[in-house]
């Protein structure tokens, strides 16, 4: 497990912060019920692309750092582009998939996170909230 704690999950885990969006355009709050992690994001639209996200997030180290990776590159994405990620981020964790290609290249930071079910739930709430913040938002 000290292999998959490593210097870039911890740096990525560390650099969130806590921040909300005045009227977002869309809002997703996603619990893993294994381990009771949470987290929130609010997305502003920008015609069919994010224009703006905020994350609130209590998870552990690789929840924070598949949250880190999505606020690194959620501005400008739009949701297929998004559910590529999430699909891609699930085929890691599920099936040893390869890494996604584009604005995501950096989830194959978590590709040791398969060999540990229990945290799948956690590593993927960032991004099931992404996209469905973004589906509320382009509804409206």
């Amino acid at each position: 497990m000290d292999d998959l704690y490593n210097s870039d999950i911890l740096t990525l885990s560390s650099s969130l912060r806590n921040e909300r969006l005045e009227e977002p355009d869309g809002t997703s709050r996603k619990v893993s019920k294994l381990c009771g992690s949470w987290l929130e994001i609010d997305v502003n639209m920008d015609g069919d692309a994010v224009g703006e996200a905020a994350l609130r997030v209590q998870a552990c180290a690789l929840g924070q750092a598949s949250a880190a990776i999505l606020k690194e590159q959620i501005v400008g994405a739009t949701l297929p582009e998004l559910i590529e990620a999430r699909n891609s981020l699930k085929a890691i964790l599920k099936s040893g998939g390869p890494s996604p290609e584009g604005r995501f290249t950096r989830l194959e930071l978590l590709k040791g996170v398969s060999a540990y079910p229990a945290r799948h739930t956690s590593t993927l709430l960032a991004f099931e909230a992404a996209v469905e913040a973004v589906k509320v938002a382009l509804e409206k």
